[in-house]
Order: structure tokens, then C-alpha cells, then sequence
């Protein structure tokens, strides 16, 4: 009786490390969830949307992996990510903290603003006023909603995305010219006059593309943040339920 007693525990802990081995090869190589928490990425991303994002997208570096174990360098089966991909890195001056912003510089690429108008190698990018939009990020406020249409590569049409301003006289709002190093991409947030990105060079910088963790897929979960966790019955109404299952874009 005392063998069969000692036979069934080892038997769930075998299966306990089994099923804590597949969630870490599932996280390292296929997706991960992950939560946002600031409102660097308003209106794309909310705070309280809960998102995946997927890990195979540009290739695997030591950072796909939990703890970014020091095992390699460089990146197995990398692919450079596509400019206006939104995508989770690792900040280059703490890479124990994670950010999400979207790919904006690839390269090569010359990235400036001037005025409140984003212009790549030169060229400034094509933004349409959509009308106000009301954005929350610790403090409600009205803002301008533009759409941002993004170059492509070999003359195809890229990606069109949308973006809010504040004004277009902020201190990100007319910057220097950047030059996007070698094996570097360059960052910055859908909520212009409220992101830390790669425009404050002392603070993030340029994105080692090894630092790269992965692109953002879709919002599997969102929560408004006006119940707490035992406030059983306002669950219902805090959750955004529209923003369920929607591709992060």
C-alpha cells in the first residue's frame, strides 16, 4: 500500500514537470502572453489588453527564452521585421524590462520628425486627420486621431496604422535625424507626445535586433480597470469585450 502511495506521487510530480517543460517550450518557441501597462500605444493597444505575441516571427535569440540566458548570440533562423510591425523587445540599457512599440525604422533608414510629421529617408509620411479622440492614460483627455500610412519596400503599399497627437510642438514632435545602424531597427509608440522610444537616445536608443522578443499577434483579454479583482459583480462590465480576439495592427 505504501509503494502504491509513493508510486502515485511520483507520478504527478513527473507530470507536473512535464506540463512546466511544454508551457516553456510553448513560451519560448510559439507565443507568449503578455499585459500592457502603460498607454505608450493608445489608440492600438490599451491598458489592461492582455495580448500574445509570437515568438517564431524573427527567428530565436537568447532573449526567446525565459531569464534571456546568456547561451548565444545573434538570432537562429532571423528574419528582419517588417516596418510597422508592433512588436515586444527588450530595453537595450535593462534588458529585464519589456517594451512594445512599433517598428518604424529598419536599417539603414534615415527617421526624422518635423513638426509633428514622421519622414523616412526624407520623405514624410502621409498622415489623415480622423477627428478627435478621447484617450485615457491615467489622465482622460481629448486628443487628434490621424491615420498614418507607412512606406513599404520595392514601391509596395505599407502599412496604415492610426496614431493621436496631442499638438505638434512637443518635445518628441521635431527631433534630429537618425540613421538607423546595421543590425539595429528603430522604435516609436502610436501615442506620439506620450512614448519613451527610440527617439530619447539616452533612455532606449536604437533596438539591437537580437533584443527583439517577438510580434504582437492578437488581444486575447481586455479589462477597463474599473472593477478590482473581488468585485465579483462589475467583472461583467469591465471587461472591453469588442477588443477580444481582435489582431493587433
Amino acid at each position: 500500500m505504501a509503494k502504491k502511495k509513493s508510486g502515485g506521487w511520483l507520478e504527478s510530480i513527473k507530470t507536473i514537470v512535464y506540463a512546466a517543460l511544454i508551457a516553456i517550450g510553448i513560451r519560448t518557441i510559439a507565443f507568449e502572453p503578455f499585459n500592457i501597462p502603460s498607454g505608450s500605444m493608445i489608440p492600438t493597444l490599451l491598458v489592461g489588453d492582455y495580448l500574445f505575441v509570437s515568438k517564431f516571427s524573427y527567428g530565436y535569440s537568447r532573449h526567446s527564452m525565459p531569464f534571456s540566458p546568456n547561451l548565444f548570440s545573434g538570432r537562429i533562423f532571423g528574419s528582419l521585421p517588417q516596418r510597422g510591425d508592433v512588436a515586444v523587445f527588450k530595453l537595450p540599457r535593462d534588458p529585464s524590462q519589456d517594451y512594445i512599440k512599433r517598428i518604424i525604422g529598419l536599417p539603414g533608414d534615415r527617421i526624422q520628425v518635423r513638426g509633428g510629421i514622421l519622414h523616412i529617408n526624407g520623405q514624410p509620411v502621409r498622415r489623415e486627420l480622423l477627428g478627435p479622440y478621447t484617450a485615457d492614460d491615467g489622465v482622460r483627455m481629448t486628443v487628434r486621431l490621424y491615420r498614418e500610412m507607412l512606406p513599404g519596400s520595392d514601391g509596395q503599399p505599407g502599412v496604415t496604422h492610426r496614431i493621436i497627437e496631442q499638438s505638434d510642438d512637443g518635445p518628441f514632435d521635431n527631433t534630429i535625424e537618425f540613421r538607423v545602424p546595421e543590425g539595429h531597427v528603430f522604435a516609436m509608440g502610436d501615442n506620439r507626445d506620450n512614448s519613451l522610444d527610440s527617439r530619447a537616445q539616452d533612455a532606449v536608443g536604437f533596438i539591437p535586433i537580437e533584443n527583439l522578443v517577438g510580434r504582437a499577434e492578437f488581444i486575447f483579454f481586455s479589462v477597463d480597470g474599473s472593477a478590482a479583482w473581488w468585485e465579483v459583480w462589475g467583472w461583467p462590465f469591465a471587461i472591453r469585450w469588442s477588443r477580444l480576439f481582435s489582431a493587433v495592427r
